[in-house]
């Protein structure tokens, strides 16, 4: 007899639910969420385990890594498939949902979630990291504005963020009402700003420290921001099998609905992880529009934007580099600009 064992996680403690390879239940408890009381409990079931599962989320790393430690087969699920599967259950509670989870695992009726490397989650922190300073610095510079605007002063449409503070300072220095409320939050931005071109420097400085990233950067348009977090993403290029599956993974492929003579190809799926999607499509657009360097790539780009339009054919063009970057790192290749044809 085959056992599964279904774990429904939340933050400070975990549903375990046991089914038997007919879908009968013959464990329920609840545990803390530490490894070693969650190993306790399923080493505690007198039968071995074909198999131990739970959606993927926040704690799936800790989680995933530890119990494989402990000797454990372990799977970690799609969420939108398992969130799919559960929500056909009239009642959701963390015991419910366990006892789904083992239901999914037993059936195979689930798609395996990657779980990606310490390296991998290491980069994807120094990038969010800069990312949410950077966003933070732009939220003070625009409320600064719209403060001025009150006091019917007006900021040229576009000041760079780097003498943001030298054009805004003596502007409120000169008035005593605006220094009183705003020099606190412009010593903010400040402060922030330089902390921002601290991690820029440093995510700069991993992708110039990386052989694959260098690889990337050589193709125009994609630079160590877009590197990085393709790279970041992916982690291991082997576990695609056909580097077209890449650019679907990353949700860059167009949806499809088909039912009897209805077959509608939508608008892109908009899948997986919405920062490599925001970083491939900066890349295209910055090598179409402002990248001087020519490729066949490109060349193709603007035959495409001149008959679908512009969105479409970055869109295409982020899908194809998504292809590209994926072959180099898997052939160890260099970037090859083929001979421009028909370029407008």
């Amino acid at each position: 007899m085959e056992y599964y064992a279904g774990l429904d996680v939340s933050l400070r403690s975990v549903a375990v639910c046991i089914v038997d390879e007919k879908g009968k239940t013959v464990l329920e408890r609840s545990v803390p969420f530490e490894i070693a009381d969650i190993e306790a409990c399923l080493h505690g079931w007198p039968h071995p385990l074909k198999q131990v599962g739970f959606e993927a989320g926040a704690m799936s790393q800790h989680l995933f890594f530890g119990l494989k430690k402990a000797g454990f087969d372990v799977v970690c699920m799609e969420a939108r498939q398992v969130n799919a599967a559960l929500s056909a259950m009239r009642n959701k509670t963390d015991r419910t949902d366990a006892r789904g989870i083992a239901q999914i695992l037993r059936s195979g009726w689930f798609s395996p979630v990657h779980m990606k490397s310490r390296e991998a989650h290491a980069i994807r922190a120094l990038l969010t990291c800069r990312k949410a300073i950077q966003r933070k610095c732009i939220d003070l510079a625009n409320e600064i504005r719209g403060l001025f605007r009150v006091f019917g002063l007006r900021l040229p449409p576009r000041v760079d963020q780097g003498s943001f503070d030298e054009r805004v300072r003596a502007i409120i220095e000169s008035d005593p009402d605006l220094s009183r409320a705003l020099l606190p939050l412009l010593d903010a931005r400040a402060v922030l700003y330089k902390t921002y071109r601290e991690l820029d420097r440093r995510v700069k400085q991993a992708a110039s420290r990386d052989e694959v990233c260098l690889r990337f950067m050589a193709i125009p348009g994609v630079g160590p921001v877009a590197a990085l977090t393709f790279r970041a993403a992916v982690d291991d290029p082997t576990r695609f099998a056909r580097s077209r599956t890449v650019a679907a993974h990353f949700g860059l492929t167009p949806r499809r609905y088909q039912s009897g003579e209805m077959d509608n190809p939508g608008r892109i799926s908009k899948a997986g992880d919405p920062e490599v999607r925001t970083a491939l499509y900066a890349a295209a657009n910055a090598m179409m529009m402002r990248a001087v360097a020519g490729s066949g790539i490109k060349s193709w780009g603007l035959r495409l934007m001149r008959r679908k339009g512009r969105r479409r054919a970055i869109v295409a063009v982020a899908r194809k580099l998504a292809v590209v970057m994926h072959r180099m790192w898997t052939d160890g290749t260099e970037f090859r600009r083929d001979p421009l044809e028909g370029t407008a």
